[in-house]
């Protein structure tokens, strides 16, 4: 599904996001999602006029199984190289226990069509990651659209946003969702399964003052209503939970 000029997001269904960043030919992968979607990849990149062998980087946002989804095919059978903050670079692997507190607060319908949506897609069969790359925060990565990383450290210990800024977006991972999929509340609203609340909401001082048109989650619809308008709903929904 085309977002703006350049940027892609695999598929209609926005519960879990893998985004497509086309510069000079050549394709970013934010984030993989989960193994299922790699099926929709070629028809994606086809799309805009691309193909498989046009993708030069796989750039996770951080380690979490619903994020790293198809990165090990891709890494395997095409070759990509994928990187994440050094800070989730073992949960990426397998070798590290996943940082996340619990579902906290949950409706069960919603909750459950996000597990029956994962098993459907493959998100059983996810494999970690058996090398990835790694970067640190503040740095400017040499991949197609050359993203500027701003570690955001909550969600887990490495979560970090990538700032296209030729392409106008912010790429933010799960720092915030739009929808989630535990309660299958929409807006700005910190992400479930965060591992610490309180230095989530803390990161988003990071990226607030950060000019962008788009400002793409992990889960859940694009928002072009302002950083800074994101990051002040989010804070207004954690007060009242």
């Amino acid at each position: 599904m085309e977002i703006a000029p350049g940027i892609r997001r695999i598929g209609t269904d926005s519960k879990i996001n893998s985004y497509l960043i086309e510069e000079g030919g050549r394709v970013t992968i934010v984030d993989a999602g989960i193994s299922g979607l790699y099926r929709d990849l070629p028809a994606e990149l086809a799309s805009m006029g691309r193909t498989i062998d046009d993708v030069a980087a796989l750039i996770l946002t951080h380690g979490h199984s619903d994020h790293v989804g198809y990165a090990e095919r891709l890494r395997t059978e095409r070759h990509v190289p994928v990187s994440v903050h050094e800070a989730d670079a073992a949960l990426a692997r397998g070798e590290a226990p996943n940082p996340s507190k619990g579902f906290g607060p949950t409706k069960i319908k919603p909750l459950a069509g996000f597990l029956w949506y994962t098993v459907l897609r493959g998100g059983l069969r996810t494999r970690h990651i058996g090398a990835v790359s790694t970067f640190g925060d503040g740095a400017t990565l040499d991949v197609p659209g050359s993203p500027r990383v701003i570690l955001t450290p909550g969600h887990t210990p490495g979560s970090a946003a990538l700032h296209f800024a030729a392409r106008d977006a912010l790429l933010v991972g799960d720092a915030f969702a739009t929808y989630a999929v535990t309660t299958g509340a929409h807006g700005p609203r910190l992400a479930p399964f965060t591992a610490d609340r309180p230095q989530a909401l803390d990161s988003l001082a990071r990226i607030e003052d950060i000019t962008a048109g788009w400002v793409l989650p992990g889960h859940g619809d694009p928002w072009s209503g302002g950083t800074a308008e994101a990051v002040r709903l989010v804070h207004e929904s954690a007060a009242r939970t």
